[in-house]
């Protein structure tokens, strides 16, 4: 229990952040830096405990990769949802309920773009938290953070930028994206997370 605690609590801050620097008055075209920052912290609060996911994408590359046992995934799916969906809530209600239009995107663009950005976010955090060759770095946290950082200012203008199936669960509770558009980020997001397991497997084989 204490690791999906951790999970829960993890992703209610993560979505938090989110939402209070995306929603206006937010921070603009610092917001990337900001959410990219808070996930590096909590990685390095809560990856001791649960090993700072945060993400359901996150949870099934370390799971395929041989790092997460079976019984805690679904734990670790609903607890990240269960987080996103509470601060969602919290920041709507801080926001004063805010009539937010959705980002308008294209559907093939933005699957690519989530499917790379999450591709990219699992494979840092499969070489420089699970790897043998990398175990004790005290620079996991701000590798994993800035990953986000990059791929939000990179990609963030085609997709919104959420690599992460609970993040878009926030974002779409927050209005921030169409309902309708939701299987793009699941799909992509979790396909990018799969590929980033295969890819580090056949690049570390011996590394079980």
């Amino acid at each position: 229990m204490k690791k999906y605690l951790v999970e829960f609590i993890g992703m209610f801050l993560f979505v938090l952040t989110v939402g209070m620097v995306v929603i206006g008055p937010g921070i603009g075209d610092l917001a990337p830096l900001a959410i990219g920052s808070v996930l590096m912290v909590l990685v390095y609060a809560g990856g001791h405990v649960s090993g700072g996911h945060y993400n359901p994408a996150v949870t099934l590359a370390v799971w395929l990769r041989g790092r997460c046992p079976t019984a805690d995934v679904l734990p670790y799916w609903i607890s990240q949802i269960l987080g996103a969906l509470a601060a969602s809530q919290v920041v709507l209600y801080l926001k004063g309920h805010p009539a937010v239009p959705p980002q308008e995107i294209d559907a093939v663009p933005a699957l690519i773009a989530e499917f790379i950005g999450t591709f990219a976010l699992c494979y840092v955090v499969l070489n420089v938290a699970t790897a043998k060759a990398t175990a004790g770095n005290s620079n996991y946290g701000l590798a994993i953070g800035f990953t986000v950082v990059v791929m939000a200012f990179a990609l963030g203008g085609i997709s919104g930028g959420a690599f992460n199936p609970a993040i878009a669960t926030g974002i779409t509770v927050m209005h921030l994206e169409k309902a309708a558009n939701f299987w793009i980020y699941l799909m992509g997001d979790l396909a990018g997370g799969a590929l980033a397991a295969l890819v580090f497997r056949f690049v570390n084989p011996a590394d079980k």
